[in-house]
C-alpha cells in the first residue's frame, strides 16, 4: 500500500511560493526612479515657476540641463529696482539720482511691454498679468499698462502713497513675476538644448545589459525557445533603453511593478476589466445577436436555407459525427408523438368520435327503425360505443404496435433496406412538398416574423440584464475554480 503523504506536501494543498526575487524588486525599483526622473524632466519647464518659488535649489541644478539662463532684460531691470532700493535709502526719495533711477526705471518697463522679453520662452502669459495687476493697482482713462507703470515709478506718487507701502506691494506681486523669465539656448539642431540624456544614459546602459542577459538566459532555461524568440518574449522592455519615446515607460514599469508585487496591481487590473465589461459588454452582444439574426433572416429570404435542408444527394455536405441529425430529430419526434401524446388524447379522440357518430346516427332513418324494435332500442347507441373504442384505439395504440413491427423488421437486412427506402422516400416526398412555392413562402414569412420578434424581445431582456451581477458570478466562478 503506498504510503500517504503528509497533510502540509499533499498536491493539493501545496501553495506555490509568492516570494519575489531582490533583483526583480531592484530592477523595478530602478525602472521606477527612472520614470520619475523622466516625467519630472517633461514637466519641469511647465512647473519651473513652482520650484523657483518653492525650491528654488532645483533651479540652480536643473536649469543648466534644459539650457535655461536669466534674461538680459528682465535681469536688468530687476537689478535696477535693486539699485533704486539702495538710492533711496543712501539720498532719499527726493534726491536727483532717484528721479534719474526712477526714470531708468520707467523706460525699461516701457520697453518690456513693448517688445515683450517673455515671449521667448512662451510666457508672454506672464506679462499680461503684470500688466493687468498694475492696471489694477493704478487705474488711468485709457487703461494702459505704461501710464500706469509711469505714475507708479514717480516721485510724486511715491510720496503720496508712501514709498514703502508700494515697494513692498511690488516686490509681493509683480517682482516675483519678472523674476520668473528666462532665456533658453538653442542647439545646433534649431532646438532647445536638453541634456537629459547624461542623467539617462547610465539607466539606458544597466537597462539593456540586464535586458540582453535576461533574455539570454530565458534561451538557455527553456530549450524550445530561441534568443531572438526570448527577445520577443519581452519586447516590452525594449522601451527602457530608447533615447526617445521615454514616456512609453510607463508600461515596462507598470508590468515590473505588478510582477515585483510593489504593490500587486491585480485587483487594479481587475476592476479596470470589470468596468470595460460592464460598459461594452450589451452593446457587444446586441450588435452580435442582431447580427446573427439577420443573417439567418437573410438564408431564409434568399433560399439558402432550403437549399440547405433539401440538398441532392450529388451536392458535398460535410459529416462531423456520421450520424443524420434530421432523421435522429425526426425518429426522436415520432418516438414522443406515438407513446407520450397520442395517449393522452384518447379521451379527446373517444369524445370527438363519440359524438360525430352519434349526430349521423341521429339523423339516418335505419337508426329511428331500431328504436322502435323491442329489445333492439340500446344496440345502435352500443354499436357507436364499441366503434368509437376500437377507432381512438386504432389511432393511438395502432401507431405504438406499427412502430414495434417497424422496429423489429429493421433488425434483419431485408427490413434495413425497406426501413432505409422508406425513411429516404418520406424525406423526398416531405421535401418536395416544403418546396412548393406558396408552402416555402409560408414558411419562410412565418420564420422571418418570428426571427423579428426574437430579436425584439432578446434585446429587451438584454437592456434589462444586471451585468453586475453578471460580473459578480464570473468573479465567483473564477474564486472557485481558479485558472
Amino acid at each position: 500500500m503506498t504510503p500517504k503523504l503528509p497533510p502540509s506536501k499533499t498536491p493539493t494543498t501545496r501553495k506555490k511560493s509568492s516570494k519575489v526575487p531582490w533583483f526583480e524588486r531592484l530592477m523595478a525599483l530602478v525602472a521606477l526612479g527612472n520614470l520619475s526622473l523622466v516625467l519630472f524632466d517633461i514637466t519641469y519647464v511647465s512647473g519651473r515657476d513652482f520650484y523657483l518659488r518653492e525650491l528654488p535649489i532645483i533651479t540652480q541644478i536643473y536649469d543648466p540641463l534644459k539650457g535655461i539662463k536669466p534674461h538680459r532684460d528682465t535681469q536688468k531691470y530687476l537689478k535696477t529696482l535693486e539699485e533704486l532700493k539702495k538710492q533711496v535709502v543712501k539720498t532719499g526719495l527726493q534726491s536727483p539720482q532717484v528721479a534719474a533711477k526712477l526714470q531708468e526705471i520707467n523706460n525699461l518697463s516701457a520697453n518690456t511691454i513693448d517688445e515683450d522679453p517673455f515671449r521667448a520662452a512662451s510666457k508672454s502669459g506672464t506679462l499680461e498679468k503684470i500688466k493687468d495687476r498694475m492696471r489694477s493697482r493704478i487705474p488711468n482713462p485709457q487703461e494702459s499698462a505704461k501710464q500706469s507703470f509711469k505714475t507708479f515709478w514717480s516721485q510724486n506718487y511715491l510720496s503720496k502713497q508712501g514709498w514703502q507701502q508700494e515697494i513692498t506691494w511690488f516686490d509681493a506681486k509683480i517682482k516675483p513675476l519678472v523674476a520668473t523669465n528666462y532665456y533658453r539656448t538653442i542647439g545646433e539642431n534649431g532646438e532647445f538644448t536638453d541634456n537629459f540624456w547624461q542623467i539617462d544614459l547610465p539607466f539606458i546602459a544597466i537597462f539593456a545589459i540586464e535586458f540582453l542577459a535576461r533574455t539570454y538566459f530565458i534561451s538557455r532555461h527553456h530549450r524550445s525557445v530561441t534568443w531572438r524568440a526570448a527577445i520577443l518574449w519581452r519586447w516590452y522592455d525594449i522601451f527602457l533603453f530608447l533615447p526617445f519615446w521615454r514616456l512609453l515607460r510607463v508600461l515596462p514599469v507598470t508590468i515590473r511593478i505588478h510582477q515585483a508585487k510593489m504593490p500587486d496591481l491585480q485587483p487594479i487590473r481587475t476592476q479596470i476589466s470589470r468596468g470595460f465589461v460592464a460598459n461594452f459588454a450589451q452593446e457587444l452582444t446586441e450588435v452580435v445577436v442582431i447580427q446573427l439574426i439577420n443573417q439567418m433572416q437573410q438564408s431564409i429570404t434568399t433560399g439558402e436555407l432550403a437549399r440547405q435542408l433539401f440538398q441532392s444527394p450529388k451536392q458535398r455536405y460535410l459529416d462531423i459525427n456520421n450520424i443524420n441529425e434530421i432523421e435522429a430529430i425526426a425518429t426522436h419526434l415520432v418516438q414522443i408523438t406515438v407513446y407520450k401524446v397520442l395517449p393522452q388524447l384518447q379521451p379527446d379522440l373517444e369524445a370527438l368520435l363519440g359524438y360525430n357518430i352519434e349526430l349521423f346516427l341521429k339523423q339516418s332513418p335505419l337508426y329511428q327503425g331500431w328504436k322502435q324494435v323491442p329489445g333492439l332500442g340500446n344496440l345502435p347507441a352500443q354499436l357507436a360505443e364499441q366503434l368509437v373504442a376500437e377507432l381512438s384505439k386504432l389511432v393511438t395504440l395502432g401507431p405504438q404496435d406499427a412502430y414495434e413491427a417497424f422496429k423489429i423488421a429493421s433488425e434483419d437486412p431485408v427490413g434495413t433496406k425497406l426501413s432505409s427506402q422508406l425513411v429516404q422516400h418520406f424525406g423526398q416526398a416531405l421535401g418536395a412538398e416544403l418546396q412548393q412555392q406558396q408552402t416555402w413562402q409560408e414558411i419562410q414569412l412565418l420564420l422571418s416574423d418570428f426571427l423579428e420578434e426574437f430579436k425584439i424581445n432578446y434585446i429587451q431582456r438584454l437592456s434589462e440584464e444586471d451585468f453586475e451581477k453578471i460580473l459578480e458570478q464570473a468573479k465567483e466562478l473564477q474564486r472557485i475554480a481558479p485558472r
